[in-house]
């Protein structure tokens, strides 16, 4: 069993709930439009309000989608599950109850493996069992602004198709909690069944938080709801566990409760405000929905999705391993989304090589993305380009130092063809040694102190006079070439 980082003496316990809508076209129970950014109530057909005379008919493409899931986790995708009405009153809940699934899920089980930074350490690697994934429509939604004083409702997305996904309580800091959700993220935009545009809620997150004394019993968990950003995860978790233990130290229960998540209070770090007392399932009062027939999967069915899937990211990053010799943190960082995949590929077999590769995607390239805050679709600087540069760094023509200068510049658009770049900068590194004897001839002559330092045994001499000689060529001599030269001077005059 994993050692958990204890916080004031207490272990936190956190566990996921992500809501992901589906990408069809249309919702789950009906043929209404799922298009973001529609007219108030323009997308809300009798179906989705549950008019007298009205049936639900489930949508094939989204239970595929849901069979997606469960083959990328490793889940067992239930051959027969139930809708079932989740009964409860909410001004957006045009039916009275939600159509979902309860006993009988159509995703069980799986997992999901991802990485977690651990300080200055190496990346851990951490596994996440799933409980569940199962089918729901979405609730509307309330308006609260230029309605003077009054709320108003938009049905638009009442039966939107969603996958709720549900892991255990494997969880023990906010920095677990968030790499787990990017990790989900990226998994269901890869397959294709989620567009995972957080800020339009296609992707949202409810984190279950609890703290207890190590070897203790779970304590009481408090839900945080509808966190839209990795960031407001870290926030909420922080915030919310600090809380917990300041009532437990003073005597006070933690009473389970929906809790909001304001991001914008105290200065900016946030905090998280009770909304109301949690319901248990009993409360929901559960029952089969008998508008819908038991869900049938076929084993064929599942066969013919299996089919259909892509590479999933876990098989990929092991084939870089062994097709490139990444290691397991590179390799994973390699498969964080298709458009990575893709272009360390692409890079890596057009200048064979591939850890250079990596380190450039996870270093120069994401710090550029993140700080712009762009996709690596749209990065100025393509596969092929990339792959151009690394090749001039690794025959020499140009510097570690030159490179990140080239690199500059193709960024911002000041040319696309590496070689004439590093012509007009004035960055090919002098590899011709008839050119740089002399020079060197000129430094050892110039730093006697040095070379006479070197021949008592200084190593640091040596350092000294690379750094001269360096400086003489501004930065220009082939640094391997500098030191071989030198090495057999110094030893031809000893």
């Amino acid at each position: 069993m994993k050692q958990s980082k204890l916080i004031r003496g207490y272990e936190v316990v956190i566990g996921l709930e992500n809501h992901v809508q589906l990408s069809t076209a249309s919702k789950i129970f009906s043929g209404s439009s799922t298009a973001f950014g529609a007219a108030p109530n323009t997308q809300a057909s009798p179906v989705d309000l549950a008019l007298p005379g009205t049936l639900p008919v489930l949508n094939r493409g989204a239970v595929e989608r849901a069979i997606k899931f469960g083959l990328a986790v490793g889940a067992k995708i239930a051959p027969l599950s139930i809708f079932a009405r989740k009964n409860y009153f909410y001004p957006d809940l045009p039916k009275g109850y939600q159509i979902s699934q309860y006993e009988i899920p159509v995703v069980q089980g799986g997992k999901l493996e991802f990485f977690v930074a651990s300080g200055s350490g190496p990346s851990v690697k951490h596994v996440v069992q799933l409980t569940r994934a199962h089918l729901e429509e979405d609730a509307g939604k309330s308006l609260h602004d230029d309605y003077h004083g009054l709320t108003g409702i938009d049905l638009n997305r009442a039966g939107t198709p969603l996958l709720e996904i549900v892991s255990e309580p494997d969880m023990r800091s906010g920095e677990e909690a968030a790499a787990y959700a990017r990790t989900l993220h990226a998994l269901v935009v890869w397959l294709g069944i989620c567009d995972g545009n957080m800020a339009e809620g296609s992707f949202r997150c409810d984190v279950n938080i609890s703290v207890r004394r190590p070897g203790e019993p779970y304590g009481t968990r408090r839900e945080v709801k509808n966190l839209n950003s990795f960031r407001y995860i870290l926030q909420a978790v922080d915030y919310e566990v600090n809380w917990q233990i300041d009532e437990l130290e003073d005597g006070r229960a933690i009473n389970q409760a929906t809790v909001l998540f304001n991001p914008d209070a105290n200065g900016g770090s946030g905090e998280t405000r009770a909304m109301r007392s949690k319901e248990d399932a009993a409360d929901y009062r559960y029952f089969p929905d008998p508008d819908l027939p038991p869900l049938v999967i076929a084993q064929d069915w599942v066969e013919r999705v299996r089919t259909e899937m892509p590479e999933l990211p876990e098989p990929m990053a092991k084939r870089f391993q062994s097709q490139f010799g990444l290691p397991a943190y590179d390799a994973a960082m390699m498969t964080q989304s298709k458009d990575f995949g893709r272009f360390f590929e692409t890079a890596a077999m057009a200048c064979a090589q591939p850890k250079l590769v990596a380190n450039w995607l996870m270093g120069d390239i994401s710090r550029r993305l993140n700080s712009e805050d762009r996709s690596l679709s749209a990065s100025p600087v393509d596969a092929a380009t990339l792959a151009a540069l690394i090749a001039r760094i690794s025959d020499g023509t140009i510097s570690n130092n030159g490179a990140r200068q080239v690199f500059d510049a193709l960024w911002i658009g000041s040319g696309t063809d590496v070689d004439q770049l590093i012509e007009s900068m004035g960055l090919k590194q002098i590899s011709d040694q008839s050119g740089l004897e002399a020079i060197l001839d000129a430094v050892l002559t110039a730093n006697p102190k040095s070379v006479e330092e070197f021949r008592a045994g200084k190593e640091k001499a040596f350092n000294a006079l690379v750094g001269q000689a360096m400086k003489a060529t501004q930065g220009r001599a082939n640094p391997a070439t500098v030191n071989e030269l030198l090495k057999r001077k110094l030893a031809s005059t000893n």
